[in-house]
């Protein structure tokens, strides 16, 4: 027997042994550190189902946009933008991560908002306001549901027992704005006010501003009767290039003189709707229309999406800004169409009190909603430009209310 060999091929056993061992130490601990920095550990984690609540939220928002198409040029980058801030280790919301950047830098400055009102101005014929000026009283009607809003959301009760922490001047104000259907102003009010409950309040507004046809025609034929709907109105007259031109001046003028807390959203609609006007900067114009708003739109978009973790959104105070937003759009519209009456019956007939459920900045979908109520009762009643008025009015009053809530609150 040869006893060399024997020991020789003990040790080399033991050595194969020993490395194999520790190479499944290895690898063994390699899992464990992948599965703890892994996305499955976090949604197993206390409170990581609420992650995986808010993705499917997402996703449900992803198919509002792309298989309902209601507003999905905002929805389906706020969905995506969900989605990646719910997912736990991803590092999306960290300091370095680009969802913090691209919400740092354009949605908590203001920055994108003011730049998606300059695309609108660019975007946005005033011809319709300017040939009919009282329709911007339309307009102002319509944004009672605002400050219904903020007294209703002052005044109610905090419920610690469920979770519901009621809410403060500054929550109110912000919540209040939902009522004026304007996504933007929205974002840019509870940027500067609560940038907390910024989440919930970007998407009550832009979901409200995308059902608009399904909201709005039963508050019109509610308050209206059959003859009010009926009612044809007088062809616009022509405006003026010049008259155009010096709208956008004299409406900054005037905002920059009585409120200066509106002229960040005032000034850069005035600004895109003179590059649109003057007709001397087509490709500024374009560009403002085009280029940029697409931009703006989709880093806007992945922003407020980044608000919509888990830890923001699930919650009771959530609930209660969706059901005041609501509450909001609906008292906003039934005001403008209450006001048309008033209009109605000072002007002899003259004014359909349709076109004041337009008054809501909802541009043009509202004045689109307007028509076609007012179409099915009459097929020759066309009240499309006579809507527009009021509708850009209500652009410009729910600026002027930001600036108001701004001046009092921030």
């Amino acid at each position: 027997m040869n006893y060399k060999k024997i020991t020789v091929a003990l040790f080399l056993t033991l050595v194969c042994s020993s490395l194999l061992v520790a190479q499944e130490v290895s690898i063994g601990k390699g899992f464990v550190e992948l599965y703890e920095g892994s996305g499955l550990r976090g949604f197993m984690n206390v409170g990581g189902w609420k992650n995986l609540v808010m993705i499917g939220i997402g996703f449900l928002l992803l198919y509002l946009g792309i298989e309902k198409e209601f507003e999905p040029l905002i929805l389906v980058p706020m969905a995506f933008g969900a989605i990646l801030s719910n997912i736990p280790f991803a590092g999306f919301m960290e300091a370095q991560g680009i969802l913090r950047y691209i919400y740092d830098i354009g949605v908590k400055t203001g920055v994108f908002p003011l730049l998606i009102f300059m695309g609108i101005g660019a975007m946005t014929d005033f011809g319709p306001l300017i040939a009919n000026p009282k329709t911007l009283l339309l307009g102002a009607a319509a944004q009672f549901g605002i400050f219904f809003a903020l007294l209703g959301a002052l005044l109610l009760p905090a419920i610690p027992a469920i979770g519901f922490n009621g809410f403060d001047l500054a929550s109110a104000g912000s919540i209040g704005i939902i009522g004026g259907a304007d996504g933007p102003t929205s974002i840019f009010v509870a940027s500067r006010l609560k940038p907390d409950l910024l989440g919930p309040i970007a998407v009550a507004a832009y979901s409200y501003m995308a059902l608009v046809p399904i909201i709005q025609p039963p508050i019109m034929r509610f308050f209206t009767s059959k003859e009010e709907r009926m009612i044809k109105m007088e062809t616009l007259r022509p405006v003026k290039k010049l008259e155009k031109v010096l709208f956008p001046l004299i409406l900054l003028a005037l905002c920059g003189l009585f409120l200066p807390s509106a002229t960040p959203l005032i000034g850069m609609i005035a600004f895109g709707n003179l590059l649109k006007e003057c007709g001397v900067v087509d490709r500024l114009s374009k560009a403002a229309q085009n280029e940029l708003m697409n931009i703006v739109t989709i880093f806007l978009g992945l922003g407020v999406g980044s608000k919509l973790a888990a830890e923001n959104f699930l919650n009771f105070n959530t609930i209660g800004i969706l059901i005041l937003g609501l509450l909001a759009f609906m008292v906003g519209t039934t005001a403008g169409i209450l006001f048309g009456k008033i209009m109605c019956k000072l002007t002899g007939g003259k004014v359909n009190p349709l076109i004041g459920a337009a008054g809501v900045s909802a541009v043009p979908m509202a004045a689109r909603v307007v028509n076609k109520v007012g179409q099915m009762e009459n097929r020759s009643n066309f009240l499309l430009m006579h809507a527009m008025g009021p509708n850009v009015a209500g652009v410009i009053g729910s600026a002027v209310a930001a600036g108001v809530l701004l001046a009092l609150i921030g």
